[in-house]
Order: C-alpha cells, then structure tokens, then sequence
C-alpha cells in the first residue's frame, strides 16, 4: 500500500500518485509493498538529513528503503519548499518538480544510485521516463 502524509506542511498528494507509483515499480518488474511518501518543509527534513545520514544540508528527498528481495517498501520523504525552489531554479512547473522528485525517491528504493555521474546520468533517464507516463 502507497499512503501519503503530510508534517509540517498544508500539502496534499496529487490524484492518481499512487496508482502512478505502483505502475513504476511494476514496470521494474517488482512487488509494491508498504509505501510512505511523507510531505514536510525544510527544518523536518534537515533534522532527518542530519540525524540519520549526517548530512548538514537541505535536500529535496530522502529515501529509507526496507525493502525485501522483490518487495518494495520505505519511506520517501519530501521537502515541499526545496520542490518549489528547484521548480523555479529549474524553470519547470510545481508538479513537473515534484513528479520527478516522488520518481527519483522511488528510484532509490528500486536499487538505482546516483552518487557517480553514471549513476546520475541513469537515474535521470528513469526519472524522464517515468515522468512521461505520468
């Protein structure tokens, strides 16, 4: 089951997210299992960021993977400010950033890495893929 939540923020998903994503993982060829993609704003963020990866910087998306062999589950949290920052650094719209940011958090728990250009270079294809079935 995909569930969303919302800390710290007003925010709500978008129709169909969940459908969406469980139409990603199924064209990876994997189970959906217990999703929690969490809305929050920075300072919620930053703190998870610091606490658990001990990284002193905002980010716009956190991924806690618990999945199990071809069952995918985790938490993919989200700072909404960072989306709308990046969608107006980016020159893209609100939902276009966060779609690719729900997909890239997705992405993570799926097995995809981005920590080589290699890596980024793939995820971003995925993500663009991804986004265009959206």
């Amino acid at each position: 089951m995909i569930s969303f939540q919302s800390i710290n923020t007003n925010f709500a998903p978008i129709k169909d997210s969940a459908n969406w994503l469980k139409n990603v993982i199924a064209s990876e060829n994997k189970i959906s299992g217990d999703i929690a993609v969490v809305f929050c704003d920075d300072a919620y963020l930053l703190k998870k960021n610091i606490e658990f990866l001990k990284h002193d910087s905002l980010t716009d998306v956190i991924s806690f993977d618990y999945c199990q062999e071809n069952k995918i589950s985790g938490d993919i949290l989200i700072s909404i400010e960072r989306v709308k920052e990046n969608a107006n650094i980016y020159n893209t719209t609100f939902l276009n950033e966060l779609n690719r940011v729900m997909a890239h958090g997705l992405l993570h728990l799926l097995g995809y890495k981005d920590k080589t250009k290699k890596d980024s270079k793939l995820m971003r294809k995925k993500e663009d893929l991804y986004l265009s079935i959206r």
